[in-house]
């Protein structure tokens, strides 16, 4: 897990002339504080790391002190008990041990320190305007709490124009995750990727020795698992409001409910109320409004074609499969809940095989390696009519229309037919659109169609072909 690319941003932070200030979040357990603390180890330069706890103002206050004193004298701790009076007295210690050397000081879950006390941000915004900016300091501030992370950029929040760099840690790419599961071939790792998403910390307790059904019956189906409690203190850590209404909202989008008016049926609650839920939900990447790649952009602000779809894969996971089956866990009856979801895993994990067959068209298109330029990709759906992959070109009136296959046999001419004959219906006569045609397979491709598709220019791809070309 070498995290190139936020390596890379980091290091361009660091040889940059001047004090930088670099807020870092992202979900929990995604890796935040392990890619922070291996870059700063890796410049070789000064490092200073604390974590901030949920303790009492003056607790905090102290412990920062002492863990700065002790990192002025290379590891020997104090042995007088500090008290400093307030955070203007502990900030100017900072920038005092800081001095004017290019240094690195990570102050990690800003959250539990603001939830503790909230003036702090005020004593930060006056030290950065007039101790730090002076220095070549390179401070960075990190946390879970996406929602509150994402309030300091707020125009009317103490440290709004300050940041001087923002790095959002996202979770791991599908091709990232490999070395988390040595035992599994390329379907197994897109079925875990499925459930757990990119996530580091939940990777680490796949156990690829064993099948994915008993996984996921250690792992979920157990009254003392491990991910039992995950989604509320997730959702909780990122709202710092009540979670009832997120999670109904979520509840709800995982049952298949994707248009405002069928979220707020089945969450029970007033349609007005979604205007609060789903920007935060969306805000924080937990949920994403989505429109038909075939809707051009000047409509999309007007589009009533929109569909909001998790983007979290084990919230759409734990939602769809744990959520409605509690009383099955608490009774012990872990095989037959198994049983029970077994026969709609595999849609499941379908559905995660179309978002990456859309993730290598975007690959595809940045290599320009496709037959047509892209403006928009995604998906296209209407009221007779449904297409997995859509990449549409307005400006040169031309498309690339696709379709996904994850059953089990391999794919024939007759899905080639088939999206031929969508094709009509998402362009009708009039549009003008000069279309181009994918397919992907989970097993291949039949010797008919593979001859065909070399005549017609159809691209034809498999999950094992798709892997590499996705990682370059």
């Amino acid at each position: 897990m070498d995290r190139k690319s936020e390596m890379a941003d980091l290091d361009r932070i660091a040889a940059r002339r001047g004090a930088q200030f670099v807020m870092a979040f992202g979900r929990r357990r995604v890796g935040k504080t392990t890619l922070l603390t291996k870059w700063a180890k890796r410049t070789g330069l000064p490092v200073f790391y604390w974590v901030a706890k949920r303790e009492t103002r003056s607790a905090l206050m102290s412990n920062l002190v002492e863990q700065l004193i002790t990192w002025e004298r290379g590891g020997t701790r104090s042995t007088i008990q500090l008290k400093p009076q307030d955070w203007d007295a502990v900030l100017g210690e900072v920038a005092r041990v800081a001095g004017k050397r290019r240094c690195i000081v990570i102050l990690d879950e800003l959250p539990y320190l603001i939830e503790s006390d909230p003036s702090f941000l005020t004593y930060l915004q006056a030290a950065w305007d007039h101790r730090f900016k002076q220095t070549e300091m390179r401070l960075l501030v990190s946390g879970s709490h996406i929602g509150m992370m994402t309030e300091l950029l707020s125009h009317n929040a103490p440290l709004y124009g300050r940041f001087t760099s923002q790095l959002p840690v996202e979770s791991l790419r599908f091709t990232d995750i490999a070395p988390f599961l040595p035992h599994y071939n390329v379907h197994k790792r897109l079925a875990v990727f499925a459930v757990l998403g990119g996530v580091p910390a939940y990777l680490e307790r796949w156990n690829s020795k064993e099948s994915l059904a008993q996984n996921i019956q250690d792992l979920f189906f157990q009254r003392t698992g491990w991910f039992r409690n995950e989604p509320t203190v997730l959702i909780s850590d990122l709202t710092r409001r009540e979670t009832d209404g997120y999670e109904g909202v979520l509840r709800a989008i995982a049952a298949g409910n994707h248009t405002r008016d069928r979220i707020a049926r089945a969450a029970d609650i007033p349609s007005s109320a979604l205007s609060h839920y789903l920007p935060r939900l969306a805000e924080m990447r937990l949920i994403e409004r989505r429109l038909p790649a075939t809707v051009p952009p000047s409509r999309h602000r007007q589009s009533r074609e929109s569909r909001y779809v998790l983007k979290d894969s084990y919230l759409r996971f734990y939602y769809r499969f744990v959520d409605s089956n509690l009383h099955l866990i608490e009774q012990g009856l872990a095989d037959v809940l198994w049983e029970r979801i077994e026969e709609q895993f595999r849609a499941f994990v379908a559905e995660t095989f179309e978002e990456l067959c859309r993730s290598w068209v975007l690959a595809m298109a940045r290599k320009s390696l496709l037959p047509v330029n892209v403006e928009t990709i995604g998906a296209h759906w209407s009221r007779d009519c449904q297409v997995d992959v859509a990449a549409v070109d307005f400006r040169g009136k031309r498309a690339l229309l696709g379709e996904c296959k994850w059953g089990a046999g391999k794919v024939g001419m007759d899905v080639l037919d088939e999206l031929k004959a969508k094709a009509s219906r998402v362009f009708p006569r009039g549009k003008q659109m000069r279309v181009s045609y994918v397919l992907f397979a989970r097993d291949g491709f039949t010797s008919a169609l593979k001859a065909e598709a070399a005549k017609q220019g159809v691209l034809l791809r498999t999950l094992t072909e798709m892997e590499p070309e996705l990682a370059e």
